[in-house]
This record gives C-alpha cells, structure tokens and sequence, in this order.
C-alpha cells in the first residue's frame, strides 16, 4: 500500500475556509535576568490545518469521511491546498515564469528542485517545493521555454534534455499543494438530524518529504 495517494486531493471547496499555516517548535528559556535564549530544532517549519470549520453541509462532512477512509486514517498521505499560499508568486497574482529563482546553470547539472524564497526587512526563507499541480511555466535567461525539460509532479524535481549552459539563469512559475495527512481520528462525530451534526476537530498535518 502506498504511502501517499498523489491523487488525491482535499476537497478545495472545504480547504477554502480552513483556517492554519506554518509553525515551527521554539525552545524558549527564560532566563534570572528575563532575558530569552531561543532556538529551534527545525530549519523549515511544518503546516497544520483544522478543516472543521470549512464543513457546512452533510455532503461535505461525507468527502471527508470518505478521504479518511481510503487513507486509512492517519496512515496515508494526500494533496492540501493552502489558499493563502499557493502560488509562485502572491496568491492574488497569476504565476509567471519569472517568479521564483530555479538555479543557475554550470554547463552539467540537469535536474533542479523547486521551491519558493520568502522576503522580508532584507530576510529571506526558501522553501523546498514537492507537491506542484497545473501548468508549471520554466524560463532560461528571462526567455519562457515549453520544451527541453520535464517536471516530476511528486517531487517537485525539473530535469533538462541538456544541462543549461554555464551561469544561464533559471526561473520557475506555478502551483502547488502541500502534503498532508489528518492528524485526528474521526471517531466522534454525531447526527443530530439529516443536516445538522456535531463534528470535532479535523486536524491536517504536513507531512515532511
């Protein structure tokens, strides 16, 4: 069985109104003078999501069930869309090919990872990229290009025909999902009426790859 359904993709008339984001564990120690010494295991953080608050209606609460049923609960994998960052670029803004810096080409290399730079007060953070969807747009040296490479749509990898050229400057555009699995058991969930119910929390946790 495998441990992700790449198919399979959160209903994203649910993950709209799903409220979460990233977050990363702080080790924070206070010290006798009130100073903080803090510091954190992780380099990239991991998202969680709750998408109770995103059912509505009995048809919705049944995609749901019906996902944690074919993932066997909290075993296996799928794809979530975070609405408030889905995009190359700004998630208001159609992705183009110069959005995001692929890497820069040394005449051999010919595979190369997605992923996204964010910026802030001169700060930057990258985030590796595995999960990408739609149409991914590639540009070499500022110029888009349709052809000469390939995209692995479960790792996030591009890999060229041909090793760009030394120092061509390569540029990515698109979206993508973050991978997820529930971090809940839904063993609780009641009925009231034929529309009306009580659901717990349905908890989504990325799942690190």
């Amino acid at each position: 069985m495998a441990g992700f359904i790449d198919g399979a993709v959160f209903p994203v008339h649910i993950s709209r109104g799903s409220p979460g984001g990233p977050d990363w564990p702080a080790e924070i120690v206070e010290l006798a003078s009130g100073h903080e010494e803090r510091n954190t295991p992780w380099a990239s953080p991991l998202r969680r999501y709750d998408a109770r608050f995103g059912v509505r209606t009995p048809a919705e609460l049944y995609e749901v069930l019906s996902l944690y049923k074919v993932a066997f609960g909290r075993l296996r994998g799928f794809r979530f869309l975070d609405w408030s960052d889905y995009r190359s670029g700004a998630p208001h803004l159609a992705p183009a090919a110069l959005d995001q810096a692929l890497g820069t080409g040394d005449g051999v290399t010919t595979q190369f990872q997605l992923s996204k730079r964010y910026a802030f007060a001169g700060e930057s953070f990258d985030r590796r990229i595995t999960r990408p969807f739609g149409t991914t747009l590639i540009a070499v040296n500022g110029v888009p290009t349709a052809s000469g490479w390939s995209l692995d749509a479960t790792t996030g990898l591009v890999s060229f025909e041909i090793a760009p050229a030394v120092d061509a400057e390569l540029t990515w555009g698109g979206q993508f999902h973050v991978p997820v699995r529930f971090d809940c058991k839904l063993d609780q969930i009641a009925m009231r009426t034929a529309a009306v119910g009580d659901i717990p929390s349905i908890f989504l946790k990325e799942l690190r790859e």
